[in-house]
């Protein structure tokens, strides 16, 4: 199952790319899962995913709470909390 990832914001920072590509086990069921199997890659995945209480997801352009099933899912963002002012 290939998802299209996004980035914005300092988690595009961090990971070096704005998306990618990505084709998760069959055991990374939600948002959560994937963002542990994308930080086990190390690297900029790590630092950007260190702390995914300070993450927010939206699948397939719908915002959606990390603990959101992936099954079926073609593109997932993961950017920091949007503030407005």
């Amino acid at each position: 199952m290939a998802i299209e990832m996004l980035y914005f914001a300092w988690v595009r920072e961090k990971i070096g790319v704005e998306g990618e590509r990505v084709d998760p086990p069959a055991t990374v069921a939600t948002v959560t899962d994937l963002i542990d199997w994308l930080a086990a890659r190390g690297g900029g995945h790590a630092e950007a995913f260190e702390d995914p209480a300070r993450l927010r997801a939206a699948v397939d352009q719908h915002f959606a709470p990390l603990d959101t099933a992936i099954a079926g899912a073609r593109e997932i963002a993961i950017f920091p909390p949007v503030t407005g002012g």
